[in-house]
C-alpha cells in the first residue's frame, strides 16, 4: 500500500537535478562570484543521483568534491590577499584552485553525456 508521501518523494530527485543543473550552468556566467552557485549545483546533482541510485552518483560526487576543494582554496587565497603580482604568495599557489574548474568541467561533461543518453530528461 502506497502512502501519500511516496509520490512526492519520487519528485524530489528530479527537482534537485534540474535546480542543480541550472545552478551549475548559470554560475559560470561569473565563475568567481558564481563559485558558490556552481558548488551548490554540483552538490544538488550528486544528491539527486544518489536518491535515484544512478550509476553516475560517484562521478557527480567526485565533481562536487573537486569543486568544493577548489572553491575553498579560492576563498582561502582571496582572504590572504591573492597570489602572484604584488602578493606575498607566488603564482604557483594558483594551482590549488585547479580542482574547481576540473570539477565544473566534469559536471558539465556528465550533464551533456546524460542528455544524449536520456534525451527525454
Amino acid at each position: 500500500m502506497q502512502t501519500h508521501s511516496q509520490p512526492m518523494i519520487g519528485k524530489w530527485p528530479r527537482f534537485l537535478y534540474i535546480v542543480g543543473a541550472v545552478a551549475a550552468v548559470v554560475g559560470a556566467i561569473d565563475p568567481l562570484e558564481g563559485s558558490v552557485l556552481i558548488l551548490t549545483g554540483t552538490l544538488l546533482l550528486s544528491l539527486a543521483c544518489f536518491l535515484r541510485q544512478e550509476e553516475e552518483t560517484k562521478l557527480f560526487l567526485v565533481a562536487a568534491l573537486l569543486t568544493g576543494t577548489g572553491v575553498a582554496a579560492l576563498f582561502i587565497l582571496s582572504s590572504m590577499g591573492g597570489f602572484g603580482g604584488t602578493s606575498e604568495l607566488s603564482g604557483w599557489w594558483g594551482l590549488t584552485i585547479l580542482p574547481y574548474p576540473i570539477g565544473w568541467i566534469l559536471t558539465l561533461t556528465l550533464l551533456i553525456k546524460r542528455k544524449f543518453r536520456h534525451p527525454k530528461h
